[in-house]
């Protein structure tokens, strides 16, 4: 019941990681795409405020309880539960660490501009920061799928 419980938890915790991968997918990089220069650093000081204040609340959970769900597996680490919990645990540390290395460091850049300072080359900075947000998304998604896999297949 308890490896139940957890990982009820972590599905939760890892669905609010992932839906902003999807969110993605379905229309906000595009709607980044589209947007001017102006636009598109109100757009990113928003949300990286937004994101700053709330999402490490969900990161955390989603860590700890996956982790947890590892851990709590490992008895048997043979069995489809234990080897996508620890894939998931791999894909998110993944997904943080190219958050903390790659996207914060180009949003603190972003945050600095005003409307009167926003650089000629702009676009990069946005470019490079959807490609690195690509890459967390491969991760989270892939996570996610591995964590669904588990718990449909890997019960008992």
């Amino acid at each position: 019941m308890t490896t139940k419980i957890l990982l009820l938890v972590t599905l939760l915790a890892y669905s609010m990681v992932v839906s902003q991968s999807f969110m993605y997918l379905i229309s906000l990089k595009t709607v980044q795409l589209n947007l001017g220069a102006d636009a598109y650093t109100q757009f990113r000081k928003l949300i990286d405020a937004s994101m700053r204040a709330n999402f490490k609340y969900v990161i955390y959970t989603a860590l700890i309880s996956t982790l947890l769900l590892v851990v709590l597996t490992a008895r048997n680490p043979g069995s489809l539960l234990f080897l996508c919990a620890a894939l998931a645990f791999v894909a998110l540390v993944l997904d943080v660490a190219i958050m903390m290395k790659g996207n914060l460091p180009i949003n603190d850049v972003i945050n600095s501009w005003t409307s009167d300072n926003i650089p000629a080359d702009w676009s990069s900075y946005r470019d490079k920061w959807l490609q690195l947000y690509g890459y967390r998304q491969m991760a989270s998604i892939l996570g996610f799928l591995s964590l669904l896999v588990g718990a449909v297949f890997g019960g008992r």
